[in-house]
């Protein structure tokens, strides 16, 4: 998988606080990893990504107009139906390539687990469009990128925020080839980059990133319970 999430050091502590609190109730979350993954994603993507914002915000005393967020036009609609076609499209060429140069890519952790349980890739097919893409593009496309907007070429600011973003996901790697799978995340993550820049809308990359994991996690879903 691409564009799945990766984790930070603030998500881990929130995740861990959370996982103790729901112990005192007799609720092993460790023993469960499933149920620590929709926690997790719930707690990371929404609660912690969601609040750095509104902190960044508020200590650089910044409207929420910093972060244009706005019903798509029809401009918008086409571009987010071109990036979806394009991050899919990418994804098909890179692992066509990979494949015909023997390289390996490694494995994100979601999948070890969904593979596990299946139904969490069910899970978190409608939690791409809630919380994943919204989340992640708020943080690294909305903030990363916007604020090294205000200070270089939109360009470099694109390139940078990409980097960043894709690097993150080595804390959620496992196996062989994890620069192969950052490499990977950082071509997609510029289309994402791009759409925001041209269209000034984090609406627009935000449906684009959540339709492409959650086409990817109903792909996976149908694989592991031999749907095709």
């Amino acid at each position: 998988m691409g564009l799945t999430y990766g984790s930070t050091i603030i998500g881990s502590v929130v995740i861990t606080v959370a996982a103790t609190l729901l112990a005192v109730f007799g609720i092993d979350v460790t023993a469960r990893p499933s149920l620590r993954l929709v926690l997790s994603t719930i707690l990371l993507q929404g609660v912690t990504f969601g609040g750095v914002a509104v902190l960044y915000l508020k200590v650089r005393d910044l409207g929420f107009d910093f972060v244009p967020l706005t019903i798509p036009d029809r401009r918008d609609v086409i571009v987010t139906i071109a990036g979806i076609i394009t991050l899919l499209g990418l994804l098909v060429i890179a692992s066509t390539i990979i494949s015909l140069l023997g390289l390996e890519s490694a494995q994100n952790q979601i999948v070890t687990i969904g593979q596990q349980n299946p139904v969490v890739f069910l899970l978190l097919v409608p939690l791409s469009f809630l919380l994943v893409g919204p989340g992640e593009e708020l943080l690294y496309r909305g903030l990363v990128q916007g604020t090294l907007r205000e200070t270089m070429h939109p360009a470099r600011a694109i390139v940078l925020a990409s980097a960043l973003f894709a690097s993150i996901h080595l804390f959620s790697l496992s196996g062989e080839g994890k620069l192969v799978y950052v490499g990977i995340a950082f071509v997609l993550a510029l289309v994402l980059g791009a759409t925001y820049e041209y269209t000034d809308n984090l609406t627009v990359p935000a449906v684009i990133h959540g339709a492409y994991n959650a086409v990817q996690f109903a792909s996976a879903y149908l694989t592991a319970t031999g749907g095709i």
